[in-house]
């Protein structure tokens, strides 16, 4: 598995297209969650290339069913102060080789340098109800905070075949149009950054930092 701390996807070359980052609630048929919530409003962006995908891969979802955006963009201060805890919540618990230590935390927050998020390409979502109640996906977005790591892999073993469904619904959707999924984190999706020009073996990233 190719990880964001891989050298293959640090060395992919990012020529930014320039789109500006617009607002999620733009598109109603859109739910935007504020657990994520910061200051300035970053996480209810993403770049306009992003949130086209998104209108587009939502008319895919059946009837009754809607995406819930949980988080888009996210500062570079943000990213790199998530880091930095994970890391120390890492060492804690006894990883000490710095490379290892760099390699474990990427599973579940990016480096900054290369953070999908930092460039408003990645969204982290899931799926509801016509009542806005959430489907069952196996385990919760971010749910590497709660203890919940062993459901977090969008393969991972041990899921009803409901959460199972639901997961392959939100996979269609997102793929179709155009987004590949960060496979440690079934609710991680990302289109135009490094590690989809990696994955999609695209020439370059079209978004870089914004």
């Amino acid at each position: 598995m190719i990880l964001l701390s891989d050298s293959q996807v640090i060395n992919i070359p990012v020529q930014d297209c320039g789109e500006p980052l617009v607002e999620i609630a733009s598109v109603p048929a859109i739910a935007l969650d504020p657990r994520e919530r910061d200051e300035a409003g970053a996480y209810g962006r993403v770049r306009l290339g992003v949130l086209e995908r998104l209108r587009s891969a939502s008319a895919q979802l059946p009837p009754g069913v809607r995406f819930l955006v949980v988080e888009g963009h996210r500062s570079s201060t943000e990213q790199a102060r998530r880091f930095a805890l994970h890391e120390d919540r890492l060492r804690r618990s006894g990883v000490t080789d710095p490379v290892d230590l760099r390699h474990r935390a990427s599973a579940f927050v990016s480096p900054v340098e290369v953070a999908p998020h930092c460039a408003g390409a990645a969204l982290d979502l899931t799926l509801i109800d016509g009542d806005g109640h959430e489907l069952d996906m196996g385990g919760a977005v971010n749910g590497h905070r709660t203890g919940d790591e062993q459901f977090c892999p969008m393969n991972a073993s041990g899921l009803s075949s409901q959460a199972r469904g639901n997961r392959e619904l939100l996979a269609r959707a997102m793929s179709s149009a155009g987004f590949v999924n960060y496979p440690t984190e079934w609710w991680h999706w990302s289109y135009g950054d490094r590690y989809w020009a990696l994955i999609t073996k695209a020439d370059s990233a079209v978004y870089g930092p914004a």
